[in-house]
């Protein structure tokens, strides 16, 4: 042990020190007697200071003083300690000089240099400072990250009092360790273990072999001198139905295995040992019971459904998720698995679980219907369970809650989408006939007056063609092709112009709450349809509970209120995108609608009432409206509770009060001409002959000369021949040359041409096709 000596301070005798002081007080005098030339004052001056001198010596001499210089501590107890620990020890005191050091510290950082200044780099430097000063004042400290000689040491600080610090270095000596470890299990001590019938194998922390001994060897590859070095361990190695280990060389016929694991160094990246041993008499598991006790434990806290069977095909674990995933009835747990699932997939269940109990290797997966929701296929995984005591199968459900949520909202877009383009196509083509009845029912009242035999029945079949135009108009509707007048508005005016309305129509039975919440945002939309979109509402709602409670009536609560993008950003809708609204919530105090009709409501001729009473075109004209108007619409009906029915309508970026409507309303038009004779020569375009017949007849009696043509090219053929041209009138949709095409055609030679163009879609939807200057539009029919 270094000890490093403390600085001496020489020591004053007290006689050299008075002599001195005489010769100061007399040299004094003397100088005051040159300058002043006074020998009294001179003499008094230097008695005066001999007397002062005596009087420090007396004192002195009666209270003697203990140089601090002399007072050096005792560190032999301290040396011997530090000798005796296999770690390198410094001490330092306040001042950060080292006080004292062993042999090994000397050895590892070439001398005695004072912690933290040591050899081990600029970060390891820091390191040991901040560990310092941990000590200091916690009282210890450690520093990670040192390195000295190419070796990592662990640095631990402990404070002693409050004068010192004692440092503890230890090297880590894995490296060197390690490679003993394998120099001794490839050579004599492996060779003399394996003579006794033991098999070692040095791995390294991701499971490779290092090393192993000739036994392991000739075990797993049959020839001793073959190269093993870097394989996966686990390669060497299977398992029976019964979790028994053997090597896969010698197959199920070899003998059982027992693996004995010695971990020799700390840290997660230090080798281990294994040690493989012939079981004797009766084989048993790999793993015993306390160890698949803590498996089940673990399984039972993952978040994965997981769920154990035995070899008879029972249960015998399933974590709560498993529980949650299958819905599974806790007081009275199912035995099989076959009993989570619809009678159709129980014999294909049973049969995976049998093969994979027998001792299948890998893992499948499977899809089943579980009973609590038949119309949903889940993923279930199957694999074999070695060494899990009577579990011999592992059962995994995929949980596809949230995945499913958003595959059914998709699939039913789709099927909306895929409907509404259905009832589009048969509105426009049924728009075709009902122009072509109605228009002769036209014709004919022409030459009919009241009074006559056939008036009223050609009033008869005009007023059933309007309602069938009505329908037509619901499924345009629903397929978001009809014509909309959209204005910026109020969702209470809106209400409030309809409550009237509403209460009649609910009857005495049923009462009306209207709530407006604030700071509700204007909103884009047709007021006439949004009205239509309420009494809708709540007359299914006043059907629904009159059907189950006839006398008793019921409550139907109408609610506007925003919702900011905050609110729908909480919400984490995958449909609904984030931004303000303005909501109308539209419910009831019925008994709801059932979980396997909820999501058909929406769809058109889907109707719950009695034959007879109900088109299902009702909430289908509802979705195509909100849809249309840029909204969304959720149907929700919890349990005990009445439907209920939220709309969301984007809050419109403009004031209302700046904002003019797109179009003018109904009553703000101006009223056409009663007299309608005219002359001019018109062009009539229209690819279906019973309407073009109708519309050349009621044109040409009407004074005017008209020409037919049943498609465009037709059309710029018979203008070749007849340039003279007053007004064309054109379908947009046609076959081999639709209406706008031909029209870009026509107006390079008529720029001025008056164009009316008629068809059974949507104005809105067509005016963003055609993109052609001063057109007008008329409907179908």
């Amino acid at each position: 042990m270094a000890t490093l000596p403390a600085t001496d301070r020489p020591r004053s005798s007290v006689l050299p020190a008075a002599l001195t002081a005489v010769l100061a007080a007399l040299g004094a005098g003397g100088l005051i007697l040159f300058l002043l030339e006074s020998p009294f004052l001179a003499i008094g001056f230097a008695a005066a200071g001999i007397l002062a001198i005596g009087f420090a010596l007396l004192v002195r001499r009666l209270f003697p003083q203990v140089d601090r210089a002399e007072r050096v501590t005792d560190w032999s107890v301290a040396n011997v300690l530090a000798e005796a620990s296999g770690q390198a020890v410094a001490v330092t005191d306040r001042a950060g000089r080292l006080v004292c050091a062993n042999q090994a510290f000397a050895a590892l950082f070439d001398g005695y240099p004072a912690p933290p200044s040591l050899p081990v780099g600029d970060l390891g430097v820091s390191a040991l400072g901040a560990a310092g000063r941990a000590a200091w004042r916690d009282g210890a400290g450690t520093a990670k990250g040192v390195v000295a000689r190419g070796q990592p040491v662990a640095v631990r600080v402990e404070r002693v009092g409050d004068e010192s610090l004692v440092w503890h270095f230890e090297a880590s000596r894995s490296p060197r360790l390690g490679a003993d470890t394998r120099d001794a299990i490839a050579g004599a001590i492996g060779k003399r273990l394996g003579a006794a019938g033991v098999m070692l194998v040095l791995l390294s922390s991701e499971g490779r072999i290092e090393a192993a001994n000739s036994v392991f060897r000739r075990r797993a590859l049959g020839n001793v001198d073959a190269a093993i070095e870097g394989r996966d361990f686990t390669r060497f190695l299977i398992t029976d139905s019964r979790g028994l280990v053997r090597f896969e060389r010698e197959g199920l016929d070899g003998n059982p295995l027992r693996l004995l694991q010695i971990p020799f160094a700390d840290g997660d990246d230090a080798p281990m040992i294994v040690a493989l041993l012939d079981e004797e008499g009766a084989a048993v598991p790999a793993i015993g019971n306390e160890a698949s006790a803590q498996v089940r434990a673990l399984i039972s806290l993952l978040p994965v459904p997981i769920a154990l069977v035995d070899r008879d095909g029972r249960f015998t674990h399933m974590n709560d998720a498993f529980v949650r995933a299958s819905r599974v009835n806790e007081s009275s747990p199912p035995l099989y698995p076959g009993d989570l699932v619809v009678r159709e997939d129980k014999s294909a269940l049973s049969d995976a679980i049998r093969r994979y109990a027998g001792g299948a290797a890998h893992s499948a997966d499977m899809a089943v219907r579980l009973a609590h929701s038949p119309d949903e296929p889940v993923a279930m995984s199957i694999a074999g369970a070695r060494g899990l005591g009577d579990a011999a199968v592992m059962l995994s459900l995929k949980d596809s809650g949230e995945e499913g949520k958003l595959k059914r909202q998709v699939a039913q877009a789709t099927k909306m989408q895929a409907v509404g383009q259905l009832a589009g196509g048969v509105a426009h083509d049924f728009n075709n006939i009902l122009t072509a009845i109605i228009g002769h029912c036209d014709l004919m009242l022409m030459r009919h007056s009241p009074g006559d035999s056939d008036y009223d029945d050609i009033q008869q079949i005009r007023a059933n063609s309007n309602r069938a135009a009505s329908l037509t108009r619901q499924l345009l509707a629903f397929s978001r092709q009809q014509t909309l007048r959209p204005q910026i508005l109020q969702l209470p005016d809106v209400i409030s112009e309809v409550s009237n309305l509403l209460k009649r129509l609910l009857g005495e039975t049923v009462e009306l709450v209207v709530k407006h919440g604030r700071n509700l945002g204007a909103v884009r939309a047709d007021p006439g349809q949004l009205e239509q979109v309420v009494v809708n509402l709540a007359v299914n709602a006043r059907d629904a509970m009159l059907s189950a409670n006839p006398s008793g009536g019921g409550v139907v609560t109408v609610e506007t209120y925003a919702v900011s993008s905050s609110e729908v950003r909480e919400m984490n809708d995958d449909v609904l995108p984030v931004g303000d609204y303005t909501a109308l919530t539209v419910s009831d105090t019925g008994t709801g609608i059932p979980p396997e009709i909820l999501s058909k409501i929406f769809e058109p001729f889907f109707t719950t009432k009695e034959v007879g009473k109900g088109t299902g075109l009702g909430l289908s004209t509802v979705y195509g409206i909100i849809k249309q108007s840029g909204g969304y619409i959720f149907a929700e009906s919890p349990r005990g509770e009445g439907a209920r029915f939220t709309i969301y309508l984007p809050v419109h970026a403009e004031a209302a009060a700046g904002a003019t409507s797109a179009r003018p309303s109904a009553a703000a038009r101006v009223e056409a001409p009663q007299d309608t004779w005219g002359s001019g020569n018109i062009l009539l375009v229209e690819d279906e002959a019973m309407v073009r017949a109708v519309a050349e007849r009621a044109l040409t009696r009407q004074g005017y000369s008209v020409l037919t043509a049943e498609h465009g090219e037709a059309a710029l053929e018979l203008l070749t021949a007849r340039p003279e041209l007053d007004l064309l009138i054109s379908d947009v949709v046609m076959p081999t040359m639709d209406g706008p095409t031909m029209v870009r055609h026509v107006r390079r030679n008529y720029p001025d041409l008056p164009i009316l163009f008629m068809s059974g879609y949507a104005e809105e939807q067509l005016r963003k096709s055609i993109d052609i200057a001063n057109v007008a539009f008329l409907p179908k029919p």
